[in-house]
C-alpha cells in the first residue's frame, strides 16, 4: 500500500480551516472574529509552512549534516520572519480596526501548523532511516 505524501495533513488542515471559516461567517461574526482576517492568515501560516517544509525536507536528502541543520533552521526563520512582517503590515494597516481575536486564533493556528509540519518531517525521517 503506497503511503500518503508527508505534506497532506497540512494540507488538509488549510482545506478544512479555510471551508470552516466560509461556512461559518456568521457564527464567527457573531462572536466578534473577523472571517476574512482568519483566512488570510491561514493562507499566510500555510504558504510559509510549505515553504519551511520544502526547504527542510531537501535538507533531509543532504548527505552532509551541518547543510541539514543548517537548512533547518534556515526554514524556521523564513517561516518565523514571513509570519512577523506579516502580523506587523496587519497591525499597522488595521490600527484601531484590529481584531484581536483572529489574531489570536491565527496564533494557535501558527502553533497547530508547526506541530503538523514537525510530525510529518519526523514521519519522512524515519522512512529515511528504514529505508
Amino acid at each position: 500500500m503506497k503511503s500518503r505524501k508527508p505534506w497532506f495533513p497540512i494540507l488538509i488542515l488549510f482545506i478544512l480551516l479555510n471551508t470552516f471559516f466560509l461556512v461559518g461567517k456568521s457564527f464567527l461574526n457573531k462572536q466578534g472574529i473577523d472571517h476574512e482576517v482568519l483566512i488570510g492568515g491561514n493562507l499566510i501560516l500555510f504558504i510559509a509552512t510549505a515553504l519551511s517544509f520544502y526547504i527542510s525536507q531537501r535538507s533531509l536528502v543532504s548527505p552532509n549534516p551541518r547543510s541539514s541543520v543548517g537548512s533547518l533552521y534556515g526554514s524556521f526563520m523564513a517561516k518565523f520572519f514571513i509570519i512577523a512582517i506579516a502580523a506587523f503590515v496587519y497591525i499597522m494597516v488595521a490600527k484601531k480596526n484590529l481584531n484581536k481575536p483572529a489574531l489570536f486564533i491565527c496564533m494557535g493556528l501558527y502553533l497547530v501548523y508547526t506541530f503538523l509540519e514537525v510530525a510529518s518531517l519526523q514521519k519522512l525521517l524515519k522512512q529515511k532511516k528504514n529505508a
